[in-house]
């Protein structure tokens, strides 16, 4: 066949002329994004709402009616389902007035409470018999006036009410409150607690506001001198202040006298001014001290002896801590370390008889402080001599042991026996003159 090589074969042929689209709107994806979005946000908050409704009822029925209303409100469900049973009218009567006393409480309770509060003390390390000044400050931070209520302010185990009145926007009011410290211990002020309720009590709305504040109560101390008593002439021991002729610290010169040790003369001075002179020393003594104290209340006779034994080993406590001396103290399961006077102090009010307490006091202090130069042992008057014989037997020789028995009322002693010295202490103020003495 022929080929016919025509140019018109391979034209293109017209297209036909297409048909405009329309244009969708370019948000209609979003449109519907935004649709199932809202309509999700809106099932999400419904959700959210109903949790909170649920949460409010459950913390309504739990929170807000007492176990007095619980009470009226199970008396007034029972006859009310038991009227149509045996048709007495008195059952019907009492679930008529249970039901108007509930209803009464709850319109009684409710109310804005919407305070602000603050609570500020004069100290909060005092001594026992001192005056403590407590100040609360309630605020009304809203925009709408606030209902009467009832604050409840915890001293310790004690509370102290008062009335708060209805406060205008903006308005505050203060209340003072003072108490005097009758006993050791570490005090508990807060947080104030807002109660609005019926006069009924079936129904209550409480809130605590107003952060805990810890008082301190320290029992009382005695001051007592300088004390000495430690290891003499040791390497590791701390000047004393006590100027001697023989020691390891060297502190000046003196003139001889009559009966001074010819070893002690510096040869080198005495060619010097053609005088004998003397050497002195500044006494040093290791006095590494544990302090431990006997919290057994089948030590003691009474409340006040044990508290007259606390008093005993914190005012010892305080000296030795004034005098850099390293220090432990035990006083039941409690072994520390102090390092200031105040400290040592806060920890003393916390000390609480324990009836588990390990009877061999030295058992337990050489576990936590074997090395001790000087051991201090307080205990009752209960507490038998020959155990305290037999107990002391395990402390090192080179150590001193000091052991102070309260007794009150008693005449102050001191007996030394060939491991320990044993002092009888019958009113804290026996103290000072006993470690001037053994000083």
């Amino acid at each position: 066949m022929r080929r016919h090589n025509d140019s018109s074969s391979f034209e293109a042929r017209p297209q036909k002329p297409r048909k405009p689209r329309k244009p969708k709107p370019r948000n209609e994806r979003g449109q519907q994004a935004s649709g199932k979005s809202a309509r999700h946000r809106r099932r999400l908050s419904s959700a959210r709402l109903w949790r909170r409704c649920k949460r409010a009822v459950r913390r309504f029925f739990t929170s807000f009616i007492s176990p007095l209303g619980w009470t009226v409100v199970v008396i007034g469900i029972v006859c009310a389902a038991g009227f149509p049973l045996v048709r007495w009218h008195e059952l019907l009567a009492i679930a008529a007035v249970a039901l108007m006393m509930i209803l009464c409480a709850i319109v009684l309770s409710l109310g804005n409470t919407g305070f602000k509060a603050s609570i500020a003390v004069s100290r909060r390390r005092v001594t026992v018999g001192d005056d403590v000044h407590v100040t609360v400050d309630i605020d009304n931070p809203g925009r709408t006036p606030t209902t009467t209520a009832r604050g409840d302010l915890p001293l310790g185990e004690a509370h102290e009410r008062f009335g708060i009145p209805m406060l205008a926007p903006g308005q505050s009011k203060q209340t003072d409150i003072e108490f005097t410290t009758v006993s050791r211990a570490v005090l508990t002020v807060g947080p104030l607690n807002i109660r609005k309720g019926d006069p009924f009590g079936l129904v209550r709305h409480e809130k605590a506001l107003a952060e805990r504040i810890t008082v301190y109560i320290h029992p009382n101390i005695a001051r007592l001198n300088t004390l000495n008593a430690g290891v003499a002439r040791d390497l590791e021991g701390q000047p004393s202040g006590q100027i001697v002729d023989d020691d390891l610290d060297f502190y000046g010169l003196r003139e001889y006298e009559p009966g001074d040790d010819v070893r002690n003369v510096h040869w080198l001075s005495s060619a010097k001014t053609g005088t004998l002179m003397i050497r002195q020393y500044e006494a040093t003594r290791r006095t590494d001290t544990s302090m431990t104290l006997d919290v057994n209340p089948q030590d003691y006779v009474s409340q006040e002896e044990f508290e007259m034994a606390v008093s005993v080993h914190a005012s010892l406590g305080v000296q030795c801590l004034k005098q850099d001396r390293p220090l432990q103290t035990h006083a039941g399961s409690a072994h520390d370390t102090p390092k200031f006077p105040m400290g040592f102090l806060d920890d003393c009010s916390a000390i609480t008889p324990r009836t588990d307490d390990n009877p061999n006091l030295v058992e337990s202090t050489l576990r936590h402080s074997p090395d001790s130069s000087f051991y201090f042992f307080t205990v009752g008057s209960l507490k038998q001599l020959d155990h305290i014989k037999r107990m002391v037997l395990a402390l090192p020789k080179s150590a001193t042991c000091l052991v102070l028995q309260t007794s009150p009322g008693d005449v102050r002693a001191i007996k030394h026996f060939t491991d320990f010295t044993l002092a009888t202490v019958g009113s804290l103020d026996d103290l000072p003159l006993i470690m001037e003495v053994l000083a």
